[in-house]
């Protein structure tokens, strides 16, 4: 078998009879659709990487094929990069240096439900894991709007916050991800766990820095939940109100959005159930806390759409209401026109309207908001995920160049680097890769410094990044 990439000498026949029993995929067709995610949301990406393939998928189902299969690579030098449900939006999946994928979704058992926690297997979907908490009256503190194919190390490995982060905080935040475990990539892989901190050398590294096998999430009892819909007629009274919600004692939402009217016009499933041309807030809130979210929408101005239970969303025939939030909101943009993208902007701490109101009109036309509220460290925070209408690279690096000069810091969306996305913005991280992935066969080539530390040892490592 020739690389499919052509960036391998690898004797890919050879290499897939040594991984037996284990699955493998060789087809070039499946093999490239496999080495794709979502990265075409960004034009930059999409030049980039889209001429990216992997050679071989490997498909193991247990935790010893999975050891086998890193053995395998180790001895054959071969690139690998891990797959869950190729939800992700930065090229993370794409094997830039060709080799091997590992699909991890044959590795998709919840292993323990407890109180307050579930451990799952890395390849189980998170819709999964949230129904088989229901039974104990439980269900997951956040998960993306992807549950439905995104897998619970995927998350971990790319993910940070989504829905219920407005409730209980970002993925990073104390007590959230409780515990994981990693394989070792060497001749004989090691099984590390990490517990508490030390779980944020791995989590939002790409699987760059250890193989994530196992991941423990805290759970917080499960709420009877309402989807909401309400409009306004100016977006910095909708941001304001998201930001009244957030705060309200009397209120405790699962999810809070607000969206640019234009943004709304591209939402042909809300056509007769929204007011037109007004902009747009989502919520998720407790059914006992309707009465309490109505006043407070009335308060500010705004006018309640759509409480929906889920059982009278199915009845309408409607999406989940998480459907319009997060990174599905640029979804159901791109689905209708191809040239639209988007952006990742922080924004003032405490949410400021004002501020809001004052940055729009120095964007231009061809940036719409959408934003998130959260918390982080229990401090309510709210970003920005703008539909940015794309013209050329120059244009796309003007408008981030307005968000910062207004106190709007940018986390990149169009750099394929770990590094260049906020969270781990120096090479500090790859103390835990050298340890863990001695050869730097895992994904190395999306890390901006690897080159560069990667015959250190990893204390050198740590004291030339404190530096």
């Amino acid at each position: 078998m020739t690389s499919i990439s052509g960036k391998t000498d690898i004797d890919w026949n050879a290499f897939a009879a040594a991984l037996a029993p284990v699955e493998t995929i060789a087809e070039p067709v499946l093999v490239k659709k496999r080495s794709r995610d979502f990265f075409w949301y960004s034009p930059i990406l999409n030049a980039e990487l889209k001429t990216c393939f992997g050679d071989l998928v490997a498909r193991p189902k247990s935790l010893d094929e999975m050891a086998h299969v890193l053995a395998t690579a180790h001895a054959h030098n071969a690139p690998i990069v891990l797959r869950g449900g190729g939800t992700g939006n930065y090229g993370q999946s794409v094997p830039m240096a060709g080799g091997l994928i590992i699909d991890t979704t044959a590795m998709n058992k919840v292993l323990e439900v407890g109180d307050g926690y579930v451990r799952a297997e890395a390849g189980a979907l998170m819709a999964d894991i949230n129904a088989a908490l229901a039974d104990s009256g439980q269900e997951m503190a956040m998960f993306p709007s992807t549950q439905d194919i995104a897998t619970v190390g995927g998350f971990v490995a790319g993910g940070s916050a989504g829905i219920g982060s407005i409730a209980n905080g970002a993925l990073r935040d104390p007590g959230n991800l409780m515990a994981l475990t990693a394989l070792s990539v060497e001749a004989a892989p090691q099984a590390r766990v990490f517990e508490g901190a030390e779980t944020l050398h791995i989590h939002h590294a790409w699987g760059l820095n250890g193989v994530i096998t196992e991941v423990t999430l805290r759970t917080v009892p499960k709420r009877d939940w309402v989807g909401c819909m309400a409009t306004f007629d100016a977006y910095d009274t909708a941001y304001a109100t998201g930001h009244a919600i957030a705060q309200a004692g009397d209120i405790a939402a699962k999810l809070i959005t607000t969206v640019d009217a234009r943004i709304c016009a591209y939402f042909p499933k809300l056509d007769g159930h929204i007011r037109k041309d007004k902009h747009l807030l989502v919520s998720m809130i407790p059914a006992e806390d309707q009465d309490a979210f109505r006043r407070l929408i009335t308060a500010q101005g705004g006018h309640v759409d759509l409480m929906m239970t889920d059982a009278a969303r199915q009845d309408m025939g409607l999406p989940h209401v998480f459907d319009f939030s997060y990174n599905h909101t640029t979804l159901q943009v791109l689905k209708a026109d191809r040239s639209a993208t988007y952006q990742q902007v922080g924004c003032p701490i405490p949410p400021d309207p004002q501020a809001i109101a004052a940055l729009r009109p120095k964007l231009g036309d061809d940036v719409w908001m959408h934003h998130e509220f959260a918390r982080v460290g229990a401090e309510i925070v709210t970003f920005d995920l703008p539909i940015i209408w794309f013209t050329t690279p120059e244009r796309l690096a003007e408008i981030n160049a307005t968000y910062e000069a207004n106190g709007f810091p940018v986390y990149d969306a169009h750099t394929w680097n770990v590094e260049g996305g906020g969270l781990k913005a120096d090479y500090t991280h790859l103390a835990w890769k050298k340890r863990m992935d001695p050869k730097g066969l895992l994904n190395s080539p999306k890390s901006r410094f690897w080159d560069a530390v990667k015959d250190l040892t990893p204390e050198q490592i740590e004291v030339k990044g404190a530096k």
